[in-house]
């Protein structure tokens, strides 16, 4: 029930991800993280009442009205003096004094760690590059090399403590998450899952994974002194692991990660009884990434190559292709296609979207530079190869992953679109917040195929906070709703509808600034929600009530992930009846992933990617046909 979190990836009205090519120092900085970790403030409790009025309003316009009164009689009952709902605040305040961060470890286990539905799909992203200009295995070799580099590079960023602080609005910001995601992995459990992160461990690891033709490989990327391997080096050792796994016909034992966690559970629980394979679980578990070799994908048009190419680094397309190519768990792997189709796909427990895009904005960039360091010129050990021993149950397991992957696979539905008509810069003339304007634009797609408003996720970064992580903008708003019943009368004046637009603009960017400053109230009720089971209190109406479960299904499930690279995030839907849509929004174009499950008949991400394209348009259209002088 809580997967409805699972998909919160981003940042919005952040500042710009560092990407810078080089290590801004390369000496050590000791103490620098943990100090400025320090000089951040603890997130604050919201006011008890705010967040309730709030509430009422973000229901109004999805709700009926009978319902919407009953639940404004449960709100004032869980709000009056000496009740429930100011026991469980004061409770909350009382947490939040004594911890750093009153939601982080909470919000972990609640939206990930116990989310027991297989992480592919349905909780970690996937990211598409530009499609790379190799063809062949040599191409992909080199490529991979690079891009190992690159990462290495960043990596001594994060042990050197001299990754740039970023800000937004002139405070800095949480840098914590960069600190989760080489190293860390996902561990399966029988009701709840873990994350490892060993770059903490006395004796951090200086090897990858990498896997091709579903066999794992560890290889060490640095010398005997210390030194990363060049990509020259990394090179040859590539070259090492294609030839020593030619053969095709191996079992994919990565898929077992993409199984239900319960049943993972059980099944890794039985893989590791093997000293041989819980040696090879182990070496993948501690491994910097892992870096995935895959095989070409089936060939497709030009114009749905970009949707295949997203789905690839989702799932992998099925076990037919290069789905057993993975380690699900692993929080980044980097998937690099003998086609030329490239990017990764990660966990999402550890961290949201800005520290996993700066990485690939750092990578992207490193890939393009000449390499100016000399290759030594030593021999290197043959990378090894990690294996298992698969026994008839665990062989049933694999088989069982295969059905059940290939099911997902077969009800995902993808559209990744260029929109090219314009970009950020349209909205910037006019005055408006682009991610403002893009979400108006997707309440008016959404409403224009269903006649209605819907719950609304986009996630903003908590990360003003010491370890923050999310909250909610609710995008449904009365304004929005205003806004797209007015949008198509015929009976309104083209200046009475851009007036609805810009206010409807301006209560997104308003909401987004309350939710950044840790004013939302969705963690405030889930918190309070918490502190209840917590304290054993009998749950409060408030969360038992009809108008809370509406609010929490999530038809649209979004995320802005702007990034320095032309790239995009793309994510499955968090209810069997909902959207995902991820937007990257360029100067002059806008890239955005939107997804579906076929099992739906009442959404179609085509439909959904055509009617977000006339939006933009038909909005762009209204601002240009409406004179300056009357807005």
């Amino acid at each position: 029930m809580w997967g409805i979190w699972a998909r919160t990836v981003v940042k919005v009205g952040m500042a710009k991800p560092c990407g810078l090519v080089k290590p801004v120092s390369a000496t050590r900085i000791a103490g620098r993280y943990l100090a400025h970790q320090e000089g951040l403030p603890c997130l604050p409790a919201p006011a008890l009442q705010q967040t309730c009025e709030r509430y009422l309003a973000v229901l109004e316009p999805i709700v009926e009205a009978e319902q919407l009164n009953r639940t404004k009689e449960l709100v004032a009952e869980f709000q009056k003096a000496g009740g429930v709902g100011e026991r469980l605040q004061n409770a909350l305040e009382r947490r939040a004094h004594k911890t750093d961060n009153w939601l982080s470890d909470w919000w972990v286990q609640v939206a990930y760690l116990e989310y027991r539905m297989p992480v592919v799909v349905h909780s970690s992203p996937g990211v598409v590059l530009p499609r790379m200009e190799f063809n062949n295995r040599q191409g992909q070799m080199r490529y991979a090399a690079k891009l190992i580099a690159g990462v290495l590079d960043f990596k001594t960023m994060i042990d050197n403590e001299t990754l740039p602080v970023e800000y937004s609005g002139g405070k800095p910001l949480c840098m914590n998450q960069y600190y989760e995601v080489l190293s860390s992995c996902r561990i399966p459990g029988l009701k709840r899952d873990s994350v490892v992160n060993h770059a903490r461990s006395s004796r951090p690891p200086t090897h990858i994974t990498v896997v091709h033709n579903f066999q794992f490989f560890v290889l060490d990327v640095y010398n005997s002194d210390g030194t990363p391997l060049t990509a020259d080096q990394l090179y040859v050792q590539l070259e090492k692991i294609g030839n020593a796994s030619l053969q095709t016909n191996e079992e994919p034992i990565g898929i077992l990660t993409s199984q239900h966690r319960d049943t993972w559970g059980k099944a890794y629980a039985n893989l590791i009884k093997d000293k041989t394979n819980k040696e090879s679980v182990a070496a993948i578990q501690r491994s910097i990434v892992t870096v995935c070799l895959d095989a070409p994908m089936p060939r497709v048009s030009d114009d749905m190559y970009r949707s295949c190419a997203a789905l690839q680094m989702l799932h992998g397309g099925g076990s037919r292709w290069n789905s057993g190519n993975r380690w699900f768990d692993k929080t980044l792997q980097f998937i690099i296609g003998e086609d030329g189709t490239c990017g990764l796909n990660y966990e999402h427990a550890p961290a949201e979207g800005p520290p996993i895009v700066a990485l690939i904005d750092h990578v992207v960039e490193y890939t393009k530079k000449p390499e100016l360091v000399r290759t030594p010129m030593v021999p290197l050990p043959m990378p090894r190869k990690l294996r298992f021993n698969i026994t008839p149950e665990i062989k049933e397991d694999i088989e069982k992953a295969k059905q059940n992957l290939n099911t997902m696979v077969q009800d995902l539905d993808m559209r990744v679109v260029v929109f090219d008509h314009f970009g950020k810069n349209l909205p910037k003339a006019h005055k408006m917040s682009p991610d403002a304007f893009i979400q108006m634009a997707l309440q008016l797609a959404y409403y224009r195929l269903h006649q209605r408003c819907c719950s609304t996720y986009e996630s903003a970064s908590l990360r003003m906070f010491r370890k923050g992580r999310t909250e909610t903008i609710r995008s449904a708003s009365i304004d929005s709703a205003n806004f797209v019943k007015a949008f198509d009368d015929p009976s309104k004046q083209n200046t009475e509808k851009v007036a609805l637009m810009q206010k409807a603009v301006k209560a997104h960017r308003s909401y987004t600034d309350r939710a950044i400053r840790g004013e939302g109230i969705d963690r405030h009720l889930l918190g309070l929600k918490l502190q209840g089971i917590e304290d054993q209190v009998s749950m409060p109406d408030i969360f038992t009530d009809s108008s809370y479960a509406v609010a929490l299904h999530y038809k649209l499930s979004t995320s802005q992930v702007p990034a320095k690279t032309d790239c995009v995030m793309c994510f499955g839907p968090v209810v069997p009846d909902g959207y995902a849509m991820c937007y990257n929004p360029r100067n002059n174009h806008i890239n955005y992933a939107v997804s579906t499950f076929n099992s739906c008949k009442e959404t179609n991400a085509a439909h959904m990617a055509q009617a977000m394209e006339e939006a933009l348009v038909d909005m762009r259209n209204l601002l240009e046909q409406t004179p300056r002088a009357k807005l």
